[in-house]
């Protein structure tokens, strides 16, 4: 009888939780997906699009829920993925991101210490850690021994989650990992992120149903790879014969201006500077000015290498929300 391996994701409902269910069940792995709330509506999505998740309740501000929930799913594997993670609103809701970014890291960890300590196989766990902790760079490109100087709540939230998952490590011998991932998309990006506000807004200008695209620093450069490629880092980084931390990167930096080249070239649009306008309503109160990592440990290490290019990504991002709006206008 073979036994499948068995996961518990959280933040199931957003980008990375996706892919990583998807890529997870290709691997012949049982998913578990920890869901916040009663009638949470992102629930029934995951449901109609990933039957074979089976959700489980749970929320990182609530340990005892976090206990129930390692116990109802008995995973081999924990991928934490939830945070509140949109660095614009850290700074608005400075008290709860550091509440679920942070301190529902130490919950998290100090449940599966509670609940795995006593079972013949650890419970592995996955922190997802940050480019943003860099923040104020000390050097370029990035490893993982740069010192962080976080610039934002958000930031900062992630410092101490990525600290407190070494302290376990070292403390409580814990194989727990963090993958500092830097900037990565795809069509499943919240609206709410740039480069998905950008090409969203490409398609409705292209559809005729919007006129033009509001942004702040045009300036800032970031290194930018796909979503689907960064899940597989995670899961290579669990099945390592010692627990480590790994940058993921691409190595190779764009900014918001290139980026906007890219999206509106692929919609057969000439010149974004038509369309553009900046708002000083979308400037950080502290910038990161230029963010790229140096992934040779991923990929000397683990074996990881990303397959989707800059360009490739933002284009593959545009189609799918051309045809995203012009299914909404139907």
């Amino acid at each position: 009888m073979v036994v499948m391996a068995r996961a518990l994701i959280t933040g199931i409902t957003g980008q990375d939780g996706r892919h990583l269910a998807e890529f997870l069940h290709t691997k012949g792995y049982e998913v578990f997906g920890l869901v916040k709330g009663q009638n949470n509506p992102k629930a029934e999505s995951i449901r109609d699009e990933f039957p074979f998740v089976q959700l489980v309740p749970g929320d990182l501000a609530d340990f005892s829920s976090l206990v129930s929930a390692l116990e109802m799913s008995q995973p081999d594997e924990v991928y934490n993925l939830g945070a509140i993670s949109f660095v614009a609103m850290s700074f608005n809701q400075a008290e709860l991101t550091g509440n679920i970014t942070g301190l529902g890291v130490l919950r998290m960890l100090e449940a599966i210490r509670l609940v795995g300590g006593a079972r013949k196989n650890p419970i592995r766990f996955y922190q997802a850690s940050s480019s943003e902790m860099f923040g104020k760079v000390r050097e370029t490109p990035q490893t993982e021994m740069t010192p962080f100087h976080p610039r934002s709540p958000y930031g900062v939230a992630k410092v101490f989650a990525h600290d407190i998952t070494v302290n376990y490590r070292e403390s409580y011998d814990m194989f727990a990992c963090s993958g500092i991932l830097f900037n990565h998309e795809g069509p499943r990006r919240g609206l709410e992120f740039v480069t998905r506000k950008i090409t969203n807004s490409v398609a409705r200008i292209k559809l005729g149903v919007q006129s033009e695209l509001v942004l702040g620093n045009l300036e800032a450069k970031r290194d930018w790879g796909y979503a689907g490629d960064y899940v597989e880092a995670m899961w290579m980084m669990l099945q390592q014969p010692k627990p480590d931390d790994f940058v993921v990167a691409t190595g190779k930096s764009h900014s918001i201006e290139q980026l906007l080249e890219v999206a509106f070239a692929a919609a057969d649009l000439k010149d974004w500077r038509q369309y553009v306008r900046q708002d000083q309503r979308f400037f950080r109160p502290a910038e990161v000015d230029l963010l790229i990592g140096d992934a040779t440990k991923a990929k000397t290490k683990l074996g990881w290498q990303p397959k989707v290019g800059f360009n490739e990504l933002i284009e593959m991002m545009v189609r799918h929300d051309i045809d995203y709006e012009t299914k909404r206008a139907k």
